[in-house]
């Protein structure tokens, strides 16, 4: 349920419906709205049944939240949210890339990576740190030197980081290097994690789980935002389907799914989408023109040699020549004013 205040209501007409809110028992969350403040109701809304919240002052309506997620709701949140990171607004007019190799394998490699990244346009590095792979045997990452590696690239270039937190114990570390912590899509419903996660303060960037429908994926993101972070990002990085040819199934019909369902941004990782260097381009732009907020893609400076995921790594030329068409299709866009979603 979600109470709207008038537009004259008072901090005290506010406090007074949280105060009623929790007296029965219930958690309150106050939203800014266009013009008035929301007031989201979070449990069992049976409880309400005898409260009068229509006749308290400064109530205006209240209405009731279909969705078993609330917070991640544009019902709860009609305007669609914009997360800024230290001046890179992510869900705004611009989309925002992220850009790096699978893995963080070296001082020397990260740094170069990130040079070119920043050359380009990129906001974001992203490396794995800690890497959960499919095999114990196959290479899992430098853990914390590999954070070092990356506070040390954003020095040098101002990049953001990005990095994956795989286990509870590795919030900590990861905390204090990055600017936005990743959960992975096989740790998509670890429930544990994710609270955890919530519960440290950070930017949150959830991938959609490798079998995951839309509905599991939102609910995922309500339990970071009801342990506290408000600021999730979503990624769309594709769903296993029968399909061989393609690592994965890129769903782009998510992003139109996203933006009519939840007020929280979506960027579009084409790198695991399709597991192939060559198709990037083409669903990069793709994802751009259905509304994403951004792109995650891997780059490496010789993906041959990459320890991990080379086959979907992009030169820096072909890294180049994509952000090149990024941007013209983002210009296209907001010249003709172009809108593919409606909410």
């Amino acid at each position: 349920m979600v109470i709207i205040m008038q537009p004259d209501a008072t901090e005290e007409n506010i406090a007074d419906v949280v105060k009623t809110i929790e007296g029965v028992g219930l958690e309150a969350k106050i939203m800014e709205g266009a013009q008035q403040k929301i007031v989201g109701v979070i449990g069992d809304k049976a409880k309400m049944a005898s409260v009068a919240i229509g006749a308290m002052a400064g109530v205006e309506s209240s209405v009731a939240i279909s969705k078993s997620y609330k917070l991640a709701s544009r019902e709860f949140h009609p305007q669609s949210s914009i997360i800024d990171i230290d001046g890179v607004k992510i869900g705004g007019a611009e989309p925002v890339i992220m850009a790096g190799p699978c893995a963080v394998e070296s001082r020397e490699q990260i740094l170069e990576t990130a040079e070119f990244v920043k050359k380009s346009g990129a906001q974001f590095l992203r490396g794995g740190a800690y890497k959960p792979r499919t095999s114990p045997y196959s290479f899992q990452g430098l853990e914390v030197e590999g954070l070092k590696y990356l506070a040390e690239a954003r020095e040098r270039t101002g990049l953001k980081i990005i990095t994956e937190v795989t286990t509870v114990e590795g919030i900590a570390p990861v905390a204090e290097y990055a600017d936005v912590m990743q959960i992975g899509a096989r740790n998509m419903q670890n429930f544990g994690l994710l609270k955890e996660v919530g519960r440290c303060g950070k930017p949150v960037m959830l991938k959609r789980g490798l079998s995951a429908t839309i509905d599991e994926w939102l609910n995922a993101a309500e339990y970071i935002m009801n342990a506290g972070t408000t600021d999730v990002i979503l990624c769309e990085r594709g769903i296993r389907t029968y399909e061989v040819y393609t690592r994965n199934t890129l769903d782009l019909s998510a992003v139109a799914a996203v933006k009519h369902l939840s007020h929280l941004p979506i960027i579009v990782d084409p790198s695991h989408g399709t597991g192939r260097w060559r198709m990037i381009k083409p669903m990069a732009l793709a994802a751009i023109a259905a509304g994403a907020d951004g792109l995650m893609m891997e780059v490496h400076p010789n993906p041959a040699k990459a320890m991990s995921d080379g086959s979907q790594s992009l030169t820096e030329e072909h890294y180049f020549d994509l952000m090149e068409s990024v941007r013209k299709l983002s210009k296209f866009m907001r010249e003709e004013n172009l809108n593919p979603i409606v909410h």
